[in-house]
């Protein structure tokens, strides 16, 4: 059965290897690739894929953001996470975000196929930890409401998009440029996400960001 696939990566030899594992099976396409989480939620709204396979540190606009957006606005696209990181945060972050499978990039020659298989035929795929952590009950509504606080779930979805992009090093001019608002929106944005996480300066702010995987360091 044909698969029409969507890969996400900032690195071409990356996305070259995805491609060249996945075209090897009888009926799959990659339709389209992406190099930044922007430029693949974009694509994802173009072609409509059947899976899009999103690595989560890309510049611009991460993994993480660009599977929420994708969930939302292309109902029919199931997302698949791929990472280098397995931490609890972020697996949490992953799922809430409406991905259906998660691997690791070190298991990706392995697992890929497998995954995209099973997320084809609308079943999920996680890679160990991950797996186990679902079985447990990870998001039960009894669990979730023990767990920690974490800030970055304090923040809306334009927030962390304005945080990456700070974090990157972009001035409220070229943030309000990237995301087609207004200068002082940007910075009144800006000014509410630093009080809200209580940072008093660009640097914490990276700090915050590489903490909660919305840049890598």
């Amino acid at each position: 059965m044909g698969v029409r696939l969507l890969v996400a990566d900032d690195h071409e030899i990356v996305r070259k290897g995805l491609r060249a594992i996945l075209e090897a099976e009888a009926g799959w396409e990659v339709a389209a690739e992406a190099v930044d989480g922007r430029d693949a939620v974009e694509k994802a709204r173009q072609i409509k894929p059947d899976i899009a396979i999103l690595d989560i540190s890309m510049p611009s606009l991460n993994g993480l953001e660009a599977a929420r957006q994708i969930v939302k606005s292309v109902s029919q696209t199931k997302v698949l996470v791929l990472t280098m990181y397995d931490s609890d945060p972020l697996i949490q972050q992953v799922l809430e975000a409406g991905a259906r499978g998660y691997i690791l990039k070190s298991d990706a020659a392995r697992d890929l196929v497998t995954a995209v298989d099973a997320l084809r035929r609308n079943k999920t795929f996680f890679t160990p930890k991950v797996a186990q952590l679902v079985l447990e009950g990870y998001l039960d509504k009894s669990t979730k409401e023990t767990l920690p606080e974490d800030g970055c779930f304090r923040l809306t979805g334009r927030q962390r998009e304005i945080v990456q992009l700070l974090a990157e090093g972009k001035s409220s001019k070229e943030v309000a440029c990237a995301l087609g608002l207004s200068v002082k929106t940007a910075e009144t944005h800006r000014a509410n996400i630093m009080r809200r996480l209580d940072c008093h300066s660009v640097t914490a702010l990276v700090r915050y960001a590489i903490r909660n995987h919305i840049v890598e360091a």
